[in-house]
Protein backbone atom coordinates (compact mmCIF):
# COMPACT_ATOMS: atom_id res chain seq x y z
CA UNK A 1 0.00 0.00 0.00
CA UNK A 2 1.16 3.24 -1.07
CA UNK A 3 -0.49 6.18 1.67
CA UNK A 4 -1.49 9.09 -0.62
CA UNK A 5 -0.15 11.56 2.10
CA UNK A 6 2.18 11.74 5.43
CA UNK A 7 -0.83 12.03 7.41
CA UNK A 8 -2.59 9.07 6.68
CA UNK A 9 0.51 7.38 7.19
CA UNK A 10 1.33 9.35 10.64
CA UNK A 11 -2.61 8.17 11.67
CA UNK A 12 -1.99 4.45 10.85
CA UNK A 13 1.06 4.17 12.76
CA UNK A 14 -0.49 6.25 16.07
CA UNK A 15 -3.24 4.28 16.28
CA UNK A 16 -1.79 0.69 15.59
CA UNK A 17 1.55 0.64 17.69
CA UNK A 18 -0.02 3.35 20.10
CA UNK A 19 2.05 1.74 22.99
CA UNK A 20 5.19 0.75 21.28
CA UNK A 21 8.35 2.98 21.59
CA UNK A 22 8.98 4.83 18.53
CA UNK A 23 11.99 7.21 19.41
CA UNK A 24 14.64 7.80 22.10
CA UNK A 25 17.74 9.55 22.89
CA UNK A 26 20.76 7.54 23.81
CA UNK A 27 20.63 7.59 27.88
CA UNK A 28 18.11 10.37 27.52
CA UNK A 29 14.13 10.17 27.38
CA UNK A 30 11.90 7.54 25.32
CA UNK A 31 8.56 8.41 23.53
CA UNK A 32 5.73 5.85 22.23
CA UNK A 33 3.99 5.86 19.74
CA UNK A 34 0.79 7.49 21.75
CA UNK A 35 3.08 10.02 23.39
CA UNK A 36 4.96 11.11 20.22
CA UNK A 37 1.02 11.45 19.37
CA UNK A 38 0.41 14.16 22.23
CA UNK A 39 3.41 16.01 21.58
CA UNK A 40 2.47 16.33 18.01
CA UNK A 41 -0.59 18.00 19.28
CA UNK A 42 0.87 19.99 21.29
CA UNK A 43 3.03 21.40 18.27
CA UNK A 44 0.12 21.74 15.85
CA UNK A 45 -1.71 23.60 18.78
CA UNK A 46 1.34 26.40 18.95
CA UNK A 47 0.81 26.92 14.94
CA UNK A 48 -2.62 27.37 15.05
CA UNK A 49 -2.21 29.91 17.94
CA UNK A 50 0.49 31.51 15.68
CA UNK A 51 -1.94 31.85 13.00
CA UNK A 52 0.29 29.73 10.78
CA UNK A 53 -2.20 28.33 7.73
CA UNK A 54 -1.71 25.34 4.80
CA UNK A 55 1.23 26.13 2.72
CA UNK A 56 2.98 27.85 5.49
CA UNK A 57 6.88 27.23 5.80
CA UNK A 58 8.43 25.93 9.00
CA UNK A 59 12.13 25.68 9.50
CA UNK A 60 13.69 22.77 11.98
CA UNK A 61 17.14 23.80 13.17
CA UNK A 62 18.37 21.12 15.44
CA UNK A 63 20.60 18.13 15.72
CA UNK A 64 18.46 14.61 16.24
CA UNK A 65 16.45 13.88 18.79
CA UNK A 66 12.67 12.96 19.34
CA UNK A 67 11.48 16.39 19.18
CA UNK A 68 12.70 16.73 15.85
CA UNK A 69 10.10 14.14 14.09
CA UNK A 70 7.46 15.63 16.53
CA UNK A 71 8.10 18.87 14.76
CA UNK A 72 7.75 17.39 11.15
CA UNK A 73 4.82 15.30 11.76
CA UNK A 74 3.21 18.16 13.40
CA UNK A 75 3.94 20.64 10.73
CA UNK A 76 3.17 18.23 7.29
CA UNK A 77 0.37 16.60 8.56
CA UNK A 78 -1.09 20.23 9.01
CA UNK A 79 -0.82 20.95 5.24
CA UNK A 80 2.10 22.95 6.00
CA UNK A 81 5.75 23.09 4.76
CA UNK A 82 8.61 21.92 6.81
CA UNK A 83 12.15 23.49 5.99
CA UNK A 84 15.10 21.20 7.98
CA UNK A 85 18.55 23.07 8.13
CA UNK A 86 21.91 21.50 8.54
CA UNK A 87 23.02 22.31 11.77
CA UNK A 88 26.38 22.27 10.58
CA UNK A 89 25.57 25.58 7.95
CA UNK A 90 26.75 28.73 9.27
CA UNK A 91 25.52 31.59 10.20
CA UNK A 92 24.95 33.27 7.00
CA UNK A 93 23.72 30.12 5.45
CA UNK A 94 21.22 30.11 7.71
CA UNK A 95 20.22 33.30 7.76
CA UNK A 96 20.26 32.70 4.06
CA UNK A 97 17.74 29.84 4.20
CA UNK A 98 15.15 31.46 6.86
CA UNK A 99 14.37 34.48 4.29
CA UNK A 100 14.43 32.36 1.12
CA UNK A 101 12.45 29.74 2.37
CA UNK A 102 9.80 32.67 3.47
CA UNK A 103 9.82 30.37 6.79
CA UNK A 104 7.02 31.92 9.49
CA UNK A 105 8.07 29.37 12.51
CA UNK A 106 11.13 28.03 13.82
CA UNK A 107 11.98 25.08 15.38
CA UNK A 108 15.02 25.25 17.10
CA UNK A 109 17.66 23.64 19.58
CA UNK A 110 19.66 25.59 22.01
CA UNK A 111 23.06 25.32 20.56
CA UNK A 112 22.08 26.27 17.57
CA UNK A 113 20.05 28.92 18.29
CA UNK A 114 22.90 31.64 18.49
CA UNK A 115 23.32 30.87 14.68
CA UNK A 116 20.04 32.94 13.97
CA UNK A 117 19.91 36.68 13.70
CA UNK A 118 17.44 38.97 15.96
CA UNK A 119 15.99 40.09 12.52
CA UNK A 120 15.31 36.74 11.66
CA UNK A 121 13.80 35.93 14.88
CA UNK A 122 11.83 39.09 14.74
CA UNK A 123 10.14 37.95 11.37
CA UNK A 124 8.90 34.81 12.20
CA UNK A 125 5.05 34.16 13.56
CA UNK A 126 6.25 31.72 16.79
CA UNK A 127 9.73 30.50 17.46
CA UNK A 128 9.66 27.23 19.64
CA UNK A 129 12.59 25.36 21.75
CA UNK A 130 13.20 21.92 20.57
CA UNK A 131 14.28 20.32 23.89
CA UNK A 132 11.15 20.61 26.12
CA UNK A 133 8.74 22.70 23.08
CA UNK A 134 8.29 25.68 24.78
CA UNK A 135 7.76 28.84 23.20
CA UNK A 136 10.96 31.26 22.66
CA UNK A 137 9.36 34.18 21.22
CA UNK A 138 5.93 34.94 19.47
CA UNK A 139 3.95 37.48 17.27
CA UNK A 140 0.07 38.32 18.30
CA UNK A 141 -1.37 34.93 19.33
CA UNK A 142 -4.79 34.18 17.35
CA UNK A 143 -7.54 31.06 17.51
CA UNK A 144 -9.40 32.78 14.75
CA UNK A 145 -7.70 30.59 12.02
CA UNK A 146 -7.73 27.39 13.56
CA UNK A 147 -9.35 25.25 11.26
CA UNK A 148 -7.09 26.23 8.19
CA UNK A 149 -4.10 24.77 10.11
CA UNK A 150 -5.89 21.13 9.92
CA UNK A 151 -6.50 21.41 6.23
CA UNK A 152 -5.71 17.96 5.26
CA UNK A 153 -2.98 17.98 2.90
CA UNK A 154 -3.42 15.89 -0.52
CA UNK A 155 -1.02 13.93 -2.68
CA UNK A 156 0.63 16.74 -4.65
CA UNK A 157 1.00 19.44 -1.92
CA UNK A 158 4.08 20.57 -0.72
CA UNK A 159 5.61 18.27 2.15
CA UNK A 160 9.22 19.40 2.44
CA UNK A 161 11.73 22.00 1.17
CA UNK A 162 15.29 20.67 1.61
CA UNK A 163 18.15 22.65 1.09
CA UNK A 164 21.05 20.66 -0.03
CA UNK A 165 24.85 21.03 1.59
CA UNK A 166 26.15 19.63 -1.62
CA UNK A 167 29.57 19.72 -2.76
CA UNK A 168 29.19 23.00 -4.45
CA UNK A 169 29.03 26.43 -3.04
CA UNK A 170 25.60 27.13 -3.55
CA UNK A 171 22.74 25.62 -1.69
CA UNK A 172 19.27 25.06 -3.90
CA UNK A 173 15.84 24.23 -2.11
CA UNK A 174 14.30 20.78 -3.39
CA UNK A 175 10.37 20.66 -3.18
CA UNK A 176 9.43 16.91 -2.23
CA UNK A 177 5.60 16.72 -2.46
CA UNK A 178 3.63 14.14 -0.08
CA UNK A 179 2.88 11.35 -2.92
CA UNK A 180 6.99 11.85 -3.76
CA UNK A 181 8.25 10.71 -0.21
CA UNK A 182 5.63 8.28 0.43
CA UNK A 183 6.21 6.74 -2.88
CA UNK A 184 9.78 6.80 -1.74
CA UNK A 185 8.83 4.63 1.23
CA UNK A 186 6.88 2.06 -0.58
CA UNK A 187 10.24 1.36 -2.69
CA UNK A 188 12.26 1.28 0.52
CA UNK A 189 9.96 -1.66 1.97
CA UNK A 190 10.68 -3.54 -1.44
CA UNK A 191 14.23 -3.25 -0.43
CA UNK A 192 13.80 -3.57 3.16
CA UNK A 193 11.71 -5.12 5.58
CA UNK A 194 11.78 -3.21 9.12
CA UNK A 195 9.10 -4.73 11.61
CA UNK A 196 8.13 -3.27 14.89
CA UNK A 197 10.67 -5.64 16.82
CA UNK A 198 13.35 -3.85 14.87
CA UNK A 199 15.68 -0.90 16.51
CA UNK A 200 17.57 2.26 14.36
CA UNK A 201 20.63 3.87 15.56
CA UNK A 202 20.50 7.03 14.24
CA UNK A 203 23.43 8.40 13.45
CA UNK A 204 23.58 11.02 11.00
CA UNK A 205 22.03 14.35 10.72
CA UNK A 206 17.82 14.43 10.22
CA UNK A 207 17.97 17.57 8.12
CA UNK A 208 19.30 15.60 5.06
CA UNK A 209 17.13 12.98 2.88
CA UNK A 210 19.02 9.85 3.40
CA UNK A 211 18.42 9.61 6.93
CA UNK A 212 15.23 11.78 7.03
CA UNK A 213 13.61 9.32 4.75
CA UNK A 214 15.05 6.11 5.49
CA UNK A 215 15.97 6.56 8.83
CA UNK A 216 13.13 8.60 9.97
CA UNK A 217 9.93 8.48 8.66
CA UNK A 218 10.58 4.34 7.43
CA UNK A 219 10.58 3.24 10.52
CA UNK A 220 7.58 5.26 11.69
CA UNK A 221 5.61 3.88 8.83
CA UNK A 222 6.41 0.42 10.03
CA UNK A 223 6.33 0.33 13.95
CA UNK A 224 10.02 0.22 14.48
CA UNK A 225 11.82 2.70 16.73
CA UNK A 226 14.81 4.74 16.63
CA UNK A 227 17.78 5.69 19.23
CA UNK A 228 18.94 9.14 18.39
CA UNK A 229 23.07 9.12 19.56
CA UNK A 230 22.52 12.52 20.07
CA UNK A 231 26.23 13.26 19.57
CA UNK A 232 28.98 13.35 16.62
CA UNK A 233 29.49 9.73 16.09
CA UNK A 234 32.90 9.39 17.26
CA UNK A 235 34.53 5.59 18.70
CA UNK A 236 34.04 7.50 22.29
CA UNK A 237 30.42 7.95 21.57
CA UNK A 238 29.23 5.46 19.20
CA UNK A 239 31.05 1.99 20.84
CA UNK A 240 28.86 2.39 24.16
CA UNK A 241 25.67 3.41 22.42
CA UNK A 242 26.33 -0.24 19.95
CA UNK A 243 26.87 -2.40 23.24
CA UNK A 244 23.47 -0.93 24.76
CA UNK A 245 21.03 -0.69 22.06
CA UNK A 246 22.04 -3.49 20.20
CA UNK A 247 20.53 -2.00 16.58
CA UNK A 248 19.34 -3.70 13.70
CA UNK A 249 19.25 -1.42 11.41
CA UNK A 250 21.88 1.48 10.64
CA UNK A 251 22.40 3.92 8.23
CA UNK A 252 25.74 5.28 7.89
CA UNK A 253 28.10 7.18 4.97
CA UNK A 254 31.59 6.21 3.46
CA UNK A 255 33.80 8.03 5.40
CA UNK A 256 32.75 6.33 9.08
CA UNK A 257 33.29 3.06 7.48
CA UNK A 258 36.37 3.88 5.71
CA UNK A 259 37.95 5.25 8.72
CA UNK A 260 37.05 2.20 10.87
CA UNK A 261 38.32 -0.41 8.51
CA UNK A 262 41.86 1.52 7.94
CA UNK A 263 42.33 2.04 11.62
CA UNK A 264 40.85 -0.89 13.22
CA UNK A 265 41.85 -3.36 10.66
CA UNK A 266 44.20 -2.14 8.05
CA UNK A 267 46.45 -0.55 10.92
CA UNK A 268 46.23 -3.61 13.03
CA UNK A 269 46.71 -6.17 10.17
CA UNK A 270 49.92 -3.94 8.76
CA UNK A 271 51.54 -2.91 12.01
CA UNK A 272 54.65 -4.44 11.38
CA UNK A 273 56.32 -5.89 8.35
CA UNK A 274 56.10 -10.04 9.14
CA UNK A 275 52.22 -9.15 9.48
CA UNK A 276 52.52 -7.09 6.45
CA UNK A 277 54.29 -9.77 4.38
CA UNK A 278 51.33 -12.59 5.31
CA UNK A 279 48.37 -10.11 5.35
CA UNK A 280 49.34 -9.95 1.49
CA UNK A 281 48.84 -13.65 1.12
CA UNK A 282 44.95 -13.83 -0.53
CA UNK A 283 43.95 -17.08 1.68
CA UNK A 284 45.44 -15.65 4.99
CA UNK A 285 43.79 -11.73 3.87
CA UNK A 286 40.69 -13.74 4.10
CA UNK A 287 41.14 -15.40 7.17
CA UNK A 288 41.82 -12.83 9.09
CA UNK A 289 38.92 -10.50 7.64
CA UNK A 290 36.67 -13.18 8.81
CA UNK A 291 37.86 -13.36 12.53
CA UNK A 292 38.12 -9.25 11.95
CA UNK A 293 34.27 -9.43 10.64
CA UNK A 294 32.81 -11.47 13.80
CA UNK A 295 34.40 -9.38 15.88
CA UNK A 296 32.92 -6.30 14.38
CA UNK A 297 29.30 -7.67 13.99
CA UNK A 298 29.55 -8.18 18.12
CA UNK A 299 31.39 -4.62 18.45
CA UNK A 300 27.79 -3.45 16.67
CA UNK A 301 25.78 -5.27 19.09
CA UNK A 302 25.33 -8.90 17.45
CA UNK A 303 21.78 -8.62 16.29
CA UNK A 304 22.49 -6.17 12.83
CA UNK A 305 20.68 -7.31 9.99
CA UNK A 306 20.86 -4.33 7.73
CA UNK A 307 23.82 -1.98 7.07
CA UNK A 308 23.18 0.96 4.66
CA UNK A 309 26.01 3.19 2.94
CA UNK A 310 25.30 5.83 0.88
CA UNK A 311 25.67 9.10 0.54
CA UNK A 312 28.76 8.88 -1.64
CA UNK A 313 31.17 6.07 -2.96
CA UNK A 314 32.34 3.26 -1.08
CA UNK A 315 35.96 2.70 -1.81
CA UNK A 316 37.45 -0.82 -3.29
CA UNK A 317 39.38 -2.00 -0.48
CA UNK A 318 37.03 -1.20 2.50
CA UNK A 319 34.00 -2.84 0.64
CA UNK A 320 36.27 -5.99 0.00
CA UNK A 321 37.07 -6.09 3.53
CA UNK A 322 33.17 -6.22 4.37
CA UNK A 323 32.35 -8.76 2.32
CA UNK A 324 35.22 -11.33 2.89
CA UNK A 325 34.44 -10.38 6.69
CA UNK A 326 30.12 -10.83 5.38
CA UNK A 327 29.26 -8.28 7.58
CA UNK A 328 25.47 -7.25 6.35
CA UNK A 329 25.66 -3.86 4.69
CA UNK A 330 24.05 -3.03 1.82
CA UNK A 331 24.89 -0.06 -1.01
CA UNK A 332 22.28 2.54 -1.90
CA UNK A 333 22.36 5.26 -4.57
CA UNK A 334 20.23 8.46 -4.85
CA UNK A 335 20.00 11.90 -4.45
CA UNK A 336 17.85 14.63 -2.55
CA UNK A 337 15.95 15.63 -5.28
CA UNK A 338 14.42 11.73 -5.54
CA UNK A 339 13.82 11.14 -2.15
CA UNK A 340 17.05 9.76 -2.30
CA UNK A 341 16.73 6.25 -3.22
CA UNK A 342 17.09 5.15 -6.91
CA UNK A 343 19.25 1.90 -6.86
CA UNK A 344 20.00 -0.24 -4.31
CA UNK A 345 22.64 -3.41 -3.42
CA UNK A 346 21.34 -5.53 -0.72
CA UNK A 347 23.18 -7.71 2.09
CA UNK A 348 23.73 -10.60 0.65
CA UNK A 349 22.98 -9.59 -3.07
CA UNK A 350 25.50 -7.42 -2.93
CA UNK A 351 28.81 -6.68 -6.30
CA UNK A 352 32.15 -5.10 -5.24
CA UNK A 353 32.12 -0.92 -6.29
CA UNK A 354 28.11 -1.59 -7.86
CA UNK A 355 24.89 0.47 -6.15
CA UNK A 356 23.02 -2.38 -7.40
CA UNK A 357 19.84 -2.31 -9.12
CA UNK A 358 17.81 0.47 -10.28
CA UNK A 359 14.87 0.00 -7.99
CA UNK A 360 11.15 -1.52 -9.83
CA UNK A 361 9.32 1.38 -10.61
CA UNK A 362 12.26 3.94 -11.73
CA UNK A 363 13.47 4.04 -14.90
CA UNK A 364 17.22 5.02 -15.70
CA UNK A 365 19.30 5.65 -19.00
CA UNK A 366 22.53 6.54 -19.67
CA UNK A 367 23.16 9.97 -22.28
CA UNK A 368 26.66 10.45 -24.04
CA UNK A 369 27.94 7.19 -24.04
CA UNK A 370 31.96 6.75 -24.51
CA UNK A 371 31.67 3.84 -26.82
CA UNK A 372 35.07 2.72 -25.45
CA UNK A 373 34.12 2.54 -21.69
CA UNK A 374 30.87 2.64 -21.34
CA UNK A 375 30.31 5.27 -19.30
CA UNK A 376 27.52 7.94 -19.25
CA UNK A 377 25.51 10.25 -17.64
CA UNK A 378 22.73 9.31 -15.39
CA UNK A 379 19.01 10.42 -16.21
CA UNK A 380 16.43 8.93 -14.48
CA UNK A 381 12.47 9.28 -14.61
CA UNK A 382 11.08 8.38 -11.07
CA UNK A 383 7.49 9.20 -9.21
CA UNK A 384 9.51 10.43 -6.24
CA UNK A 385 11.23 13.36 -8.57
CA UNK A 386 11.37 17.02 -6.83
CA UNK A 387 8.65 19.27 -8.00
CA UNK A 388 11.30 21.36 -8.71
CA UNK A 389 13.78 24.23 -7.05
CA UNK A 390 12.29 26.41 -4.80
CA UNK A 391 12.28 29.45 -6.72
CA UNK A 392 15.16 28.47 -8.88
CA UNK A 393 13.34 27.97 -12.69
CA UNK A 394 16.52 28.35 -14.03
CA UNK A 395 18.08 25.47 -11.78
CA UNK A 396 15.13 23.65 -12.96
CA UNK A 397 15.52 24.10 -16.97
CA UNK A 398 19.12 22.96 -15.76
CA UNK A 399 18.00 19.93 -14.23
CA UNK A 400 15.87 18.32 -16.32
CA UNK A 401 16.35 17.02 -20.38
CA UNK A 402 13.67 18.66 -22.78
CA UNK A 403 11.99 15.00 -22.99
CA UNK A 404 11.17 15.57 -18.99
CA UNK A 405 14.66 12.51 -17.80
CA UNK A 406 16.55 14.31 -14.63
CA UNK A 407 19.63 14.72 -14.68
CA UNK A 408 21.42 13.59 -11.82
CA UNK A 409 24.88 14.34 -12.87
CA UNK A 410 26.54 11.60 -11.80
CA UNK A 411 28.56 9.55 -14.59
CA UNK A 412 27.90 5.54 -14.42
CA UNK A 413 28.40 2.34 -16.25
CA UNK A 414 25.55 -0.91 -16.75
CA UNK A 415 27.06 -4.13 -16.50
CA UNK A 416 25.72 -6.91 -18.38
CA UNK A 417 23.37 -7.85 -15.37
CA UNK A 418 22.08 -4.46 -14.93
CA UNK A 419 24.04 -3.30 -12.15
CA UNK A 420 24.86 0.59 -12.07
CA UNK A 421 28.44 0.96 -11.20
CA UNK A 422 29.21 5.03 -10.37
CA UNK A 423 32.21 6.30 -11.98
CA UNK A 424 31.59 10.18 -10.17
CA UNK A 425 30.62 13.40 -10.93
CA UNK A 426 29.73 14.91 -13.71
CA UNK A 427 31.27 18.40 -12.55
CA UNK A 428 34.33 16.49 -10.94
CA UNK A 429 35.77 14.98 -14.08
CA UNK A 430 38.84 15.88 -15.73
CA UNK A 431 39.92 15.69 -19.20
CA UNK A 432 43.40 14.82 -19.64
CA UNK A 433 46.03 16.15 -22.21
CA UNK A 434 44.42 14.06 -24.64
CA UNK A 435 40.54 14.24 -24.12
CA UNK A 436 40.73 11.18 -21.94
CA UNK A 437 37.51 11.15 -19.17
CA UNK A 438 39.12 11.07 -15.67
CA UNK A 439 37.13 10.52 -13.02
CA UNK A 440 39.32 11.49 -9.76
CA UNK A 441 36.59 9.56 -7.00
CA UNK A 442 38.69 6.85 -8.47
CA UNK A 443 42.31 7.47 -7.61
CA UNK A 444 40.82 8.84 -4.50
CA UNK A 445 39.52 5.69 -3.46
CA UNK A 446 42.86 4.67 -4.10
CA UNK A 447 45.20 7.13 -2.37
CA UNK A 448 42.97 6.68 0.94
CA UNK A 449 43.77 2.88 1.13
CA UNK A 450 47.30 4.05 1.51
CA UNK A 451 48.25 3.68 5.48
CA UNK A 452 49.27 7.42 5.89
CA UNK A 453 46.32 9.30 4.22
CA UNK A 454 43.09 9.93 5.69
CA UNK A 455 41.53 11.69 3.15
CA UNK A 456 42.40 13.38 -0.30
CA UNK A 457 41.61 15.26 -3.32
CA UNK A 458 43.08 14.69 -6.84
CA UNK A 459 42.77 17.85 -8.87
CA UNK A 460 44.69 19.11 -12.14
CA UNK A 461 47.38 21.65 -12.04
CA UNK A 462 48.75 22.92 -15.93
CA UNK A 463 47.63 19.39 -17.23
CA UNK A 464 49.06 17.21 -14.22
CA UNK A 465 46.91 15.25 -11.93
CA UNK A 466 48.28 16.13 -8.34
CA UNK A 467 46.96 15.02 -5.22
CA UNK A 468 46.27 16.80 -2.23
CA UNK A 469 46.66 14.93 0.86
CA UNK A 470 45.52 15.41 4.34
CA UNK A 471 47.74 13.47 7.16
CA UNK A 472 46.12 13.12 10.52
CA UNK A 473 48.58 11.61 12.50
CA UNK A 474 51.60 11.94 10.64
CA UNK A 475 54.68 10.56 12.87
CA UNK A 476 57.99 13.36 13.43
CA UNK A 477 60.19 10.59 12.47
CA UNK A 478 58.12 10.16 9.28
CA UNK A 479 57.91 14.42 8.57
CA UNK A 480 61.38 14.52 8.87
CA UNK A 481 61.97 12.37 5.60
CA UNK A 482 58.52 14.17 3.43
CA UNK A 483 59.69 13.71 0.40
CA UNK A 484 60.25 9.74 0.89
CA UNK A 485 56.70 9.94 2.62
CA UNK A 486 55.34 11.54 -0.62
CA UNK A 487 57.40 9.15 -3.22
CA UNK A 488 56.26 6.12 -1.72
CA UNK A 489 52.50 7.73 -2.12
CA UNK A 490 52.91 8.58 -6.06
CA UNK A 491 54.44 4.51 -6.20
CA UNK A 492 51.55 3.46 -4.38
CA UNK A 493 48.78 4.93 -6.35
CA UNK A 494 50.47 4.60 -9.53
CA UNK A 495 50.89 0.87 -9.85
CA UNK A 496 46.98 0.48 -9.11
CA UNK A 497 45.68 3.23 -11.49
CA UNK A 498 45.82 3.17 -15.16
CA UNK A 499 48.06 5.22 -16.88
CA UNK A 500 45.91 8.28 -18.05
CA UNK A 501 45.06 8.06 -13.70
CA UNK A 502 48.67 8.63 -12.18
CA UNK A 503 49.61 11.47 -10.72
CA UNK A 504 52.46 13.47 -10.44
CA UNK A 505 52.87 15.21 -7.55
CA UNK A 506 51.79 15.30 -3.85
CA UNK A 507 51.31 18.07 -1.72
CA UNK A 508 50.11 18.11 2.33
CA UNK A 509 46.84 19.35 3.35
CA UNK A 510 47.80 20.66 6.27
CA UNK A 511 44.33 21.55 7.63
CA UNK A 512 41.77 18.66 7.24
CA UNK A 513 39.54 19.14 4.53
CA UNK A 514 36.18 20.93 4.70
CA UNK A 515 32.93 18.79 4.73
CA UNK A 516 29.12 18.42 4.17
CA UNK A 517 27.31 17.24 6.89
CA UNK A 518 27.25 13.68 5.08
CA UNK A 519 31.23 13.74 5.21
CA UNK A 520 31.89 14.47 1.21
CA UNK A 521 34.54 17.27 0.96
CA UNK A 522 33.86 20.49 -0.38
CA UNK A 523 35.61 20.18 -3.54
CA UNK A 524 34.59 23.42 -4.85
CA UNK A 525 36.71 25.11 -2.27
CA UNK A 526 40.29 22.81 -2.92
CA UNK A 527 39.42 22.51 -6.91
CA UNK A 528 41.02 26.44 -7.58
CA UNK A 529 44.68 25.37 -6.44
CA UNK A 530 46.09 28.78 -6.29
CA UNK A 531 43.29 29.83 -3.81
CA UNK A 532 44.46 27.30 -1.48
CA UNK A 533 47.51 27.97 0.00
CA UNK A 534 47.68 26.01 2.97
CA UNK A 535 49.70 23.07 1.64
CA UNK A 536 52.89 21.91 1.75
CA UNK A 537 54.79 20.65 -1.61
CA UNK A 538 56.50 17.83 -2.56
Amino acid sequence: MIYPTIKELYLNSIKSFAKRPVSSLFNGESLSYEQFGERVRQMVDIFRKAGMTKGDKVALLSSNMPNWSVCYFATVISGMVIVPILPDFSADAISGILEHSESKALFVSDKLYAKVPKSAVSRMNVVVRAVNLAVIAHKDWSLERELAVTADPIPGDLAAIIYTSGTTSSPKGVMLSHKALCTQLHFVLNTMEANPDDVFLSILPLSHTYECSLGMLYPFMRGASVVYLGVPPTATSLLPALKQVRPTFMLSVPLIVEKLYARQVLGKFTGNKLLKMIYKIRFVRRLLHRVAGAKLYSTFGGRLKFFGIGGAKLNGPTEKFLREARFPYSIGYGLTETAPLLAAAVHPDTCLQSTGHILDGIQMRLSNVNPETGVGGIEVKTPCIMNGYFKNPEADQEAFTPDGWFRTKDMGVLDKKGRLFIRGRLNNMIVGSNGENIYPEEIESVLNTHSLVTESVVIQEKDKLVALVYFQDLKQELRDHMNEVYADIMQFVNERVSKISRITKVYEQQEEFEKTPTLKIKRYLYTNFKNNKKRAAS
